[in-house]
């Protein structure tokens, strides 16, 4: 089962660029890399994302995120994944644009 994160194109620039990143604005404020499972990730979109164009949707296998990954109770109690370091660029096991269409953020199928 995949893990899901949601980065805006100059985030995935980055990320590209540098190797390594801790994330956007919120993972910095929270101190953690905020992830999403397939079953959450509509509702991450629909709530933090509604209102941004095209954004990039970065897959992680969690197995190969170790110990820094923590399942965390957060909106209505559900367990989140948490990532407790930088996401690497090697994390990454696929990535795609996610396009803004007249329904919302259409990710897609997910593993």
């Amino acid at each position: 089962m995949m893990i899901y994160k949601i980065f805006r194109p100059s985030e995935w620039a980055h990320l590209q660029t540098a190797g390594i990143s801790k994330g956007a604005p919120v993972d910095l404020a929270d101190g953690y890399v905020h992830f999403s499972t397939a079953a959450q990730l509509g509702v991450t979109l629909s709530k933090h994302f509604a209102a941004e164009g095209d954004l990039i949707l970065l897959a992680c296998d969690p197995t190969g995120l170790g110990e820094d990954l923590r399942c965390e109770p957060s909106r209505g109690g559900d367990l989140f994944p948490h990532l407790y370091r930088p996401l690497a660029l090697g994390d990454i096991a696929w990535s795609r644009v996610i396009r803004r269409g007249d329904n919302g953020h259409e990710t897609g199928p997910l593993e």
